[in-house]
């Protein structure tokens, strides 16, 4: 991606402090301090094993017409359309929020709404476009009202993730938000102690980002989304040998 296509990305966030006074790669400051520094690598001690083996039967269309069909909490009753996924069934970015919003809920397809357009500008930041990773959610249908997913809504869910993520085989997964991260590692621990730091989710390496719509709340913390995203770039690479 050239500089100038770039920088029209980053202005579409309305990120302009993310903007370099010169060219270097996923290198955009957003003052003095960060200007000094590189973003870290993580190091990765342990060889990287894929998602657990696809059962011979199971396919996407197999598995998207049971998500379609699922009625297994309450949430069927409310939903106007599930939301399966949406991307390059080969990618090897993964990326998975928690739960579909209104404008998901109506169009069938995740992140498509404000929060939505604000991660599509994010994946292109990162040289990526939607077209090149796969997104899904912890949940497959809209809570009402957006309030947060249920315990038992999430393990209604769980077996239909597990298995998009066996039939991907993705070399890299990004939680987007607090309750993707926490159902992902099966932790408590707050977004800000797993930000920044790798983790694995079975034995694919697994790092953590800011929701969008909570970015779009607290415009503050563009900066720090802005290094986790060169963070995470930089370690997939390293990962992949480049």
């Amino acid at each position: 991606m050239d500089n100038t296509t770039r920088l029209h990305y980053l202005h579409a966030m309305g990120i302009e402090s993310w903007i370099p006074r010169s060219p270097p790669a996923f290198s955009a400051p957003v003052s003095s301090a960060v200007e000094k520094q590189s973003p870290p690598v993580i190091p990765v001690t342990a060889p990287i094993i894929i998602a657990p083996p696809v059962l011979p039967t199971d396919n996407w269309a197999q598995l998207q017409a049971q998500v379609q069909a699922c009625q297994h909490c309450e949430l069927c009753q409310t939903r106007h359309q599930t939301v399966f996924g949406s991307g390059n069934t080969q990618a090897d970015w993964l990326f998975i929020g928690e739960a579909p919003g209104e404008q998901e809920d109506l169009q069938g397809q995740p992140f498509v709404g404000v929060a939505g357009q604000l991660l599509t500008e994010m994946v292109r930041a990162m040289a990526l476009s939607r077209e090149q990773i796969y997104i899904a959610n912890i949940l497959k249908c809209r809570p009402p009202a957006n309030r947060d997913p249920k315990v038992a809504e999430m393990a209604a869910c769980q077996s239909f993730l597990q298995r998009q993520i066996a039939l991907l085989a993705p070399k890299f997964i990004v939680a987007v938000g607090r309750i993707a991260a926490q159902q992902l590692l099966n932790t408590h621990e707050p977004l800000a102690k797993l930000r920044g730091k790798m983790h694995h989710f079975q034995t694919i390496p697994l790092m953590v980002v800011y929701h969008p719509a909570y970015l779009l709340r607290d415009l503050r913390q563009k900066s720090k989304a802005w290094q986790d995203l060169q963070t995470m770039l930089k370690t997939y690479q390293a990962l992949q040998g480049h």
